[in-house]
């Protein structure tokens, strides 16, 4: 990542966020001009501000959904990390027109302040939710994708370049399941699972700053990037915690939950035909096909019955022992 950001202006939407705040951390280990973390609340921006204490840190007040507020954060800006977004599977199953407002609109409004404000390149974090959506948050981030790859198809590469992320969980992001067990743990509560065969992404917050910076460094428009990480079911990353902890609370198991899932998709099927596989990441290409709508009842993909999808269901899976070593890598917090 040396010297990428040399006098250049950066942009982290929802920058006071898990990922916002790692990737601001690491980006000021480095040279750069200014960066701007534009966030709607202005406790997280203050305590980050303290924390960082950096003059060349900016920090805007705004919401994506207010198209003038992130067309004025734009201006003069380099490159934009887009990583606000409502991520609470719960809080969009109640209210479906928020995450609309958020991850849909928001992205639209950004995307187009980017362009707007000639950015060289905009990185958009999206989800496994996204794939095969069954909830209000997936199909939100799903349809973001779609606003996304379809602006890209209408830019050249040397205008603003559009890309994204896809990611599954993070492991000791806010709302993800670890800081969950670890509080139960610490207050002698039984560690509540869902469903004890239930597979998750074992991907720590560090890796999914170095997808986005690949995708940052490598991609083009409308392209998809996909870290390969290993899995583990959600009852050995229960055991393993309560070994971790010396804990002797129990692990319950209450039911899979309204909108979630056995396990997590970051690569469809349908995708996998246009799908490049590289050492450490895979690239899904953009479909090329443009507005001439004729090719869409003409012209296919004859090779559709040789893929499967990407899942944590059929990737490495670690074992308790594997799984605990790269515990003891992150610092978690309740």
């Amino acid at each position: 990542m040396k010297n990428i950001f040399k006098n250049k202006t950066v942009l982290i939407t929802g920058g006071t966020g898990s990922f916002g705040s790692t990737l601001a951390r690491k980006i000021i280990k480095h040279k750069f001009k200014e960066l701007r973390i534009f966030s709607r609340d202005e406790k997280k921006q203050e305590d980050l501000r303290n924390v960082l204490n950096n003059k060349d840190i900016k920090f805007y007040i705004g919401d994506t959904r207010n198209k003038e507020s992130i067309t004025e954060a734009t201006k003069n800006v380099d490159y934009i990390f887009h990583a606000a977004a409502l991520k609470q599977v719960p809080s969009c199953e109640f209210y479906p027109l928020e995450a609309v407002e958020t991850n849909i609109i928001g992205t639209k409004n950004t995307i187009n302040a980017a362009i707007q404000n000639k950015v060289k390149k905009m990185i958009l974090l999206s989800t496994d939710k996204a794939v095969y959506p069954i909830n209000a948050m997936g199909m939100s981030k799903a349809l973001a994708e779609k606003v996304m790859i379809a602006k890209s198809k209408n830019l050249k590469q040397n205008e603003t370049v559009l890309c994204i992320t896809r990611y599954g969980n993070v492991m000791n992001s806010r709302g993800s399941v670890i800081p969950v067990f670890v509080n139960q743990i610490k207050n002698n509560q039984p560690l509540t699972v869902t469903n004890p065969k239930m597979t998750r992404f074992m991907m720590t917050l560090d890796e999914s700053v170095d997808l986005v910076l690949y995708a940052f460094q490598k991609g083009q428009q409308g392209e998809v990037f996909v870290q390969k990480s290993p899995a583990t079911d959600i009852t050995t990353l229960a055991r393993t915690l309560k070994q971790m902890y010396s804990s002797k609370s129990k692990i319950k198991v209450i039911g899979i939950r309204h909108g979630e899932k056995n396990y997590e998709t970051l690569i469809s099927k349908e995708e996998m035909p246009r799908t490049v596989e590289g050492n450490k990441y895979y690239k899904i290409l953009p479909d090329n096909r443009d507005l001439n709508y004729s090719k869409y009842f003409i012209k296919g993909n004859l090779k559709f019955d040789k893929f499967i999808e990407y899942n944590s269901d059929n990737t490495k899976r670690l074992n308790s022992n594997q799984l605990l070593k790269l515990l003891k890598k992150i610092n978690i917090y309740v």
